[in-house]
């Protein structure tokens, strides 16, 4: 009779902790999958008004055409039976992914799906106001598929080669921001500048975007869901109270300081705070703290932001001088800021930091693994883009792009006037 209630006790608690890690995890998967919004919004503020509906467009197709992608094949890829570079297992859904989970199958996989789709949207920023919409469909569908899940083997899977190594990546400064920061350089590269962005001396013009209201609401949904995308990443809550609290605490605290790093800056540099770079400084802050938020102590949680808040500015001004072309800064606050916070990891993570215990081989995992990735996803994406060029083409004719995205694939506009 003890046996068998200590059996039924065993079951219950079982059980409660799969509802409880379930429900957890099911409300931060909802929160990144929101986070599409943001990027839509944010996105739409930063072009021209002519171009507004292009890119809520094709932030659907991220998701549409991604999501589908990343369940028929990329999912099995991330996380079948790794060789350590790759996998194949359309099957997974059902088996034993070996992971430990308390979760399902299906909503690790939703919850992933988010992650896939994220790092994708970040390449419609960086590649706006002049791609073709059906190329984008077409790259989306092969970066969801089997380039983004590459990258998530090798980090997440236990057996891909860097989770090996002791590759530190918690929420994916390198599998999704760097993934994706260096995909928008290669595609903003081949794609050429926007009509009108450089002069024959090379000095940039500046192109507004048209509602800047747009794109703070849009900023607030994605700090908003990263407080999914961040915590979520512990996959349960049962005996996780401690270390969820200390990622949305390091989580807010790197936000924060890069908006002021942000602030600061611009205010030194211009004489007067650019609020499109403080956007830009409380993402840069979010994204660098991404890979670390669960081994970095709070005040290092700060220092990261304040330096990713500065980096951005920074990298914003050496991008546009390269007369890469980048919208929305994609580049800086994804790219420059994911390979930032991966490599910040080796020198505060409190276990196995530079600057708190003086051991070298995390800093050198870091470096190595955010590398790989960055140039990885700038080959292949560069590839890609120069095979569409030669194909089925990526970019609008000029008269097409003078006339507005919108009104040439859609047929319609962002904003009417009633007479």
């Amino acid at each position: 009779k003890t046996m068998n209630e200590s059996a039924t006790l065993a079951a219950q608690q079982a059980e409660l902790t799969h509802a409880i890690d379930t429900v957890w995890v099911a409300l931060c998967a909802a929160l990144i999958f929101q986070m599409e919004g943001g990027f839509a919004l944010l996105e739409a503020g930063f072009v021209r008004s002519k171009n507004a509906v292009s890119i809520i467009a094709k932030v659907m197709i991220d998701i549409m055409f991604g999501g589908v992608a990343f369940y028929l094949v990329g999912f099995g890829i991330a996380y079948g039976q790794s060789n350590g570079y790759w996998a194949f297992d359309t099957g997974i859904m059902e088996g034993d992914l070996g992971l430990g989970l308390t979760i399902s199958n299906s909503l690790f996989w939703f919850i992933q799906m988010g992650f896939a789709v994220a790092a994708i949207s970040i390449v419609s920023g960086g590649v706006a106001e002049r791609m073709k919409m059906w190329s984008y469909a077409v790259y989306v569908t092969i970066f969801s598929a089997v380039m983004y899940p590459l990258a998530a083997n090798w980090v997440w899977n236990p057996n891909g080669w860097l989770a090996l190594q002791g590759f530190n990546d918690f929420a994916g400064s390198a599998a999704i921001h760097a993934m994706g920061g260096f995909a928008a350089l290669a595609g903003a590269i081949v794609l050429g500048p926007r009509l009108g962005k450089y002069n024959e001396d090379g000095s940039p013009n500046a192109i507004p975007g048209h509602n800047l209201t747009l794109s703070a609401v849009g900023a607030f949904i994605l700090w908003f869901g990263w407080f999914g995308f961040n915590p979520g990443s512990t996959l349960g809550a049962v005996g996780k109270w401690d270390l969820i609290g200390s990622v949305a605490t390091n989580t807010f605290l790197a936000s924060a300081a890069g908006g002021i790093a942000t602030i600061c800056y611009t205010f030194l540099r211009y004489k007067k705070v650019d609020i499109t770079m403080v956007i830009n400084g409380v993402l840069a802050g979010l994204v660098a703290i991404t890979a670390g938020c669960n081994v970095v102590s709070p005040n290092s949680a700060l220092l990261i932001g304040l330096v990713a808040g500065t980096i951005v500015d920074i990298a914003v001004v050496l991008v546009d001088k390269m007369k890469v072309d980048d919208p929305v800064g994609a580049v800086a606050v994804h790219g420059v800021n994911g390979f930032f916070g991966t490599i910040a990891v080796g020198l505060f993570s409190t276990k196995n930091g530079l600057f708190t215990t003086g051991q070298s081989e995390q800093f050198m995992t870091q470096l190595t693994g955010v590398t790989v990735i960055s140039i990885f996803s700038f080959v292949l994406t560069f590839v890609i883009f120069k095979a569409l060029q030669k194909t089925m083409g990526i970019r609008l004719s000029h008269k097409e792009e003078s006339a507005g995205i919108d009104a040439v694939e859609f047929g319609v506009e962002s904003y009417t006037t009633f007479e």
